[in-house]
């Protein structure tokens, strides 16, 4: 990184100048837990594993060194697990902020490297890329200080909407297990259950219920909005809007607003990638990945039918039904034609509606505000690192 003459005040360095360890992990990914007391740090964007035993206590500057995220860069503070093609940075030499480093990393090395400098099927990259990465610092350290104290502060409102928007959604999640999975539905003491289903309610397949692959169609040639595999999260509706693409030529994928996106391939699906279309604007279409089943409710709401495409019954049904080569497994979409699916009346959906969509405009409010301050940041972020922004 280091092309030409540092500014007045700061000096050249390589990472082994200002820290002392870089490893990776032990364990392989498949050995992680989805409960834990530790996060488990993969080569994936998101943090969704974890483990009951901790590699590491440190502040950590975390590397991806293979996959889709080859470069990615991740910070931690803590105790923390570490797959094996992941690189943890520790051990900040006196006078170093970490944090700043991992900034300065995040803008530069990962620029830089993302997608790897190694490898053909799999990109990847190699210790000594980490060892002998050159760049500027400021030799005076309460410049670091700053910069990492302003950067640091719009980190912390971004993951403390991060939280709320967890919590947001698990209690959408749970009151639809309480009253649909569960039957504790308001009034639930007084209906009678016939053949496992509340008097009233009425049992169809999901393919009855909900039309999965709808038909929906986009003007040729017209540029629209592209969704990949990798924009979806693993663990909320809330999509990363930056891997969105433009595009004039349309996959088979076609979606509208408040669609539910549920990943048909392995390991997508058992790592939870779903998505609902939030983003989009009425009468807006998309397209995306041809390894989506797009799933559009018929008799259920929207907000239904996504917390049932998250409930471990749909997506046990799915797994299940997978077949193909080892690592390219897909989901077989007529396994729905027999997933018994219990209707609720039209006022109880209703009642469901009112606060599943309360809770979910909640989210997306947090997510506008996120991708807001994230811009900001990352705004801010290359200016302080030149020192072209003074402190």
């Amino acid at each position: 990184m280091s092309n030409g003459k540092p500014r007045n005040g700061w000096r050249s360095v390589k990472t082994t100048d200002i820290l002392t360890g870089i490893i990776t992990g032990k364990k392989d990914v498949n050995q992680a837990e989805q409960t834990g007391e530790y996060p488990f740090f993969s080569c994936a964007r998101e943090t969704t594993l974890f483990s009951n035993e901790f590699l590491l206590d440190a502040d950590a500057i975390l590397v991806s060194g293979n996959g889709s995220y080859t470069g990615f860069v991740k910070s931690h503070s803590g105790k923390f697990d570490l797959y094996q093609r992941t690189y943890a940075l520790f051990n900040f030499k006196e006078g170093v902020n970490w944090r700043f480093i991992y900034y300065l990393f995040k803008h530069y090395f990962e620029k830089r490297y993302m997608g790897g400098t190694s490898g053909a099927a799999i990109p990847y990259i190699t210790k000594p890329v980490l060892t002998d990465f050159e760049f500027f610092v400021p030799q005076d350290n309460s410049i670091q200080n700053e910069v990492a104290s302003i950067l640091t502060a719009y980190d912390d409102f971004i993951e403390n909407n991060r939280r709320r928007i967890l919590l947001l959604e698990e209690s959408a999640h749970l009151l639809y297990k309480e009253w649909f999975v569960q039957l504790r539905f308001p009034g639930h003491a007084h209906v009678k259950i016939i053949d496992g289903v509340p008097d009233g309610w009425e049992r169809k397949y999901l393919s009855e219920a909900i039309e999965v692959n709808p038909r929906t169609f986009a003007d040729k040639g017209k540029e629209i909005k592209y969704v990949p595999m990798s924009s979806l999260s693993e663990r909320g509706m809330t999509a990363n809007e930056e891997d969105f693409e433009i595009r004039s030529e349309h996959t088979t994928v076609k979606f509208q607003k408040n669609d539910v996106l549920l990943a048909r391939i392995t390991p997508s699906l058992e790592n939870g990638k779903t998505g609902f279309a939030y983003f989009l604007e009425e009468g807006e279409v998309a397209c995306g990945s041809t390894e989506f089943i797009v799933l559009r409710g018929i008799d259920v709401s929207p907000a239904f039918t996504y917390c049932l495409s998250r409930s471990y019954p749909l997506r046990e049904k799915a797994i299940k039904s997978m077949i193909g080569s080892s690592g390219r497994q897909r989901v077989q979409v007529s396994c729905f034609d027999k997933f018994v699916v219990a209707v609720p009346p039209r006022f109880l959906m209703q009642q469901f509606d009112e606060v599943a969509n309360s809770l979910f405009s909640q989210i997306k409010v947090l997510a506008q505000e996120n991708k807001r301050l994230a811009q900001a940041r990352d705004i801010l972020l290359p200016r302080l690192m030149t020192g072209e922004l003074a402190v």
